[in-house]
């Protein structure tokens, strides 16, 4: 991968998606399609859940992962601990262990680094030290295949409507300019820009975006989807059947 493509510290190629902790992907599948206008993509297993994705208007991908397994496994867990919601978001990255060493180098915890699948090499950072909200590292080889994920889709899959919102990306919020910018730019690669109480990041070629709200009073963590529409408004509660989430209308 030319070195002009790696962004940031950790050697980020991309924003590659946003994912939601759910009790049943069965129930999510066909509430995504439909209000969302989300096609069903791939799904496979995991360590401890079952996983699904969905490609959204504008190229951007969302993801469901339910439990699988024993009682006491992460997501059965988090479920407990606020209900369905969003759980992660995730980035590209050019080396595994490259990006490990960037994180430790900027002080934070590398979390559950697994390299056993050459198509998907994972790390973490815990929400406690990414302002909230878990970031996954991955590098990815598609092409190797084997780590059990595959098009095949044993969910509902109703067909999308003709005209949906176009997801641009997840909002937070953060105590800290200072932290956000560290975390999303310097580490992580971003482009940011900085307006009123607000930071917007962006990855060249990425469909998704992060804005940050900065509130030194926050509770940090993920507050809302960002869709696209005619006017801005403040963050509206709507709940998605069993997934609770919140969209804010932007015009950019």
């Amino acid at each position: 991968m030319p070195e002009s493509s790696k962004r940031g510290k950790a050697g980020v190629l991309a924003l590659d998606h946003v994912a939601f902790g759910v009790r049943s992907i069965a129930e999510v599948s066909p509430i995504l399609c439909v209000r969302l206008g989300a096609v069903p993509f791939q799904s496979g297993p995991g360590i401890g859940f079952n996983g699904a994705q969905w490609t959204l208007p504008g190229e951007g991908r969302v993801e469901a992962i339910e439990p699988d397994g024993g009682s006491d496994g992460f997501l059965h867990r988090f479920l407990a601990g606020g209900g369905p919601r969003i759980h992660h978001v995730t980035f590209k990255v050019d080396a595994i262990h490259a990006a490990a060493a960037a994180v430790q180098a900027a002080g934070l915890t590398v979390v559950g680094l697994n390299d056993t699948f050459a198509s998907w090499k994972e790390m973490f950072l815990h929400p406690k030290e990414a302002q909230g909200i878990v970031v996954q590292l991955a590098e990815s080889h598609p092409e190797i295949g084997d780590d059990g994920w595959t098009s095949a889709w044993p969910y509902p899959r109703p067909e999308p409507p003709s005209s949906s919102p176009r997801v641009l990306g997840l909002r937070l919020r953060a105590r800290s300019a200072e932290r956000a910018l560290a975390q999303w730019r310097d580490l992580l690669g971003a482009e940011a820009e900085q307006e009123a109480g607000r930071i917007r990041f962006e990855w060249p070629g990425s469909p998704l975006r992060i804005s940050v709200e900065v509130r030194p009073d926050a509770v940090e963590g993920p507050i809302a989807l960002e869709v696209l529409a005619a006017g801005a408004g403040q963050p509206r509660s709507e709940r998605i059947d069993e997934l609770d989430v919140s969209v804010v209308a932007v015009d950019r």
